[in-house]
């Protein structure tokens, strides 16, 4: 991807155990310098999981940055140096909702706001899931709950405002395109 703009400089702000803070300096199609403000993140993986029963299964959890709880898609992220995306979600599947795919296809990767974050997501269609043990990690992992969605449902849930996570809105409705 070639661009208008380099990168002169990049000073880290903020370094923590999800994300980094930096901030970028750069020079523009003119020459004119110009600062930004970045979220560094190591990226992360979505998985859509279809039971045989024409249903999504979904996790109801706890999200700090909005107060509240959220049902979404399976996801998490790349935090394992040199994980392949695909072990990502195979684990993180089985860490959240207790399967294992049979099947696992790639439907899209997606940045999720790239005007402040680098964050690249991996998004995956598991099928022909069979259970496994969970493993959840963390407080908010421990107290979330696994909800099963019927396809018919999930026009009429992001009409409502019941589902209103991009990456869940967006994953659910290119799984039912494929799958239709």
């Amino acid at each position: 991807m070639s661009s208008k703009f380099s990168k002169i400089a990049e000073t880290v702000r903020y370094s923590g155990p999800l994300v980094d803070a930096v901030q970028l300096t750069l020079t523009g199609p003119d020459g004119e310098q110009l600062t930004r403000e970045v979220i560094r993140h190591p990226g992360a993986v979505v998985v859509v999981a279809v039971t045989g029963r024409r249903s999504f299964l979904l996790v109801r959890q706890y999200r700090a940055a909005v107060e509240g709880e959220l049902l979404e898609v399976p996801a998490g992220k790349r935090d394992v140096e040199g994980e392949p995306p695909e072990l990502t979600a195979e684990r993180e599947l089985a860490e959240e909702v207790g399967r294992r795919a049979g099947r696992l296809e790639l439907l899209a990767r997606f940045y999720n706001s790239p005007g402040f974050t680098d964050e690249l997501t991996y998004l995956y269609l598991a099928r022909d899931l069979v259970e496994v043990p969970t493993d959840r990690q963390g407080v908010e992992e421990q107290n979330m709950e696994v909800v099963e969605v019927p396809f018919d449902d999930v026009a009429s849930m992001i009409a409502d405002g019941t589902l209103v996570d991009a990456k869940t809105i967006l994953g659910l409705t290119l799984a039912l395109q494929r799958l239709q």
